[in-house]
């Protein structure tokens, strides 16, 4: 029995468990900001930009951990999995992310920082040892 072959098969079991992980932690993050990101009163939307940076932060730091772009891409598209299904209205009309300005800060700048998130995993920070 090759031991070579069934330690690479662990090593390709755990880092897709671990991009599972990081998806599931983007739709988490996803998940919460969409109940919260307009939780603190007054006229500038607070925590939907501490979403926004939480969101680019798990992000940037998956892609230096996983040291590739997927790391960046997997909580980027948890939230944006999360985010968007519970922004769409349900048959009753009610409507979780409302059209208001936190709400579309939240979800349009959540994006931003995503798409930021990903871009900025191309550069070679990521793969330095």
């Amino acid at each position: 029995m090759n031991v070579t072959a069934g330690r690479k098969g662990t090593g390709v079991l755990f880092t897709v468990a671990v991009y599972v992980v990081l998806f599931v932690l983007g739709a988490v993050e996803g998940l919460i900001g969409s109940f919260q990101y307009s939780a603190l009163p007054g006229s500038v939307p607070v925590a939907a930009l501490v979403c926004c940076v939480v969101l680019l932060a798990t992000c940037l730091l998956a892609a230096r951990a996983m040291r590739s772009v997927s790391g960046a891409f997997a909580p980027a598209a948890g939230w944006l999995v999360a985010s968007f299904v519970l922004s769409m209205p349900v048959s009753s009309g009610s409507v979780i992310i409302t059209n208001t300005t936190a709400g579309q800060l939240y979800l349009y700048g959540g994006t931003l920082s995503a798409a930021i998130g990903v871009a900025a995993s191309f550069g070679p920070w990521i793969r330095a040892r």
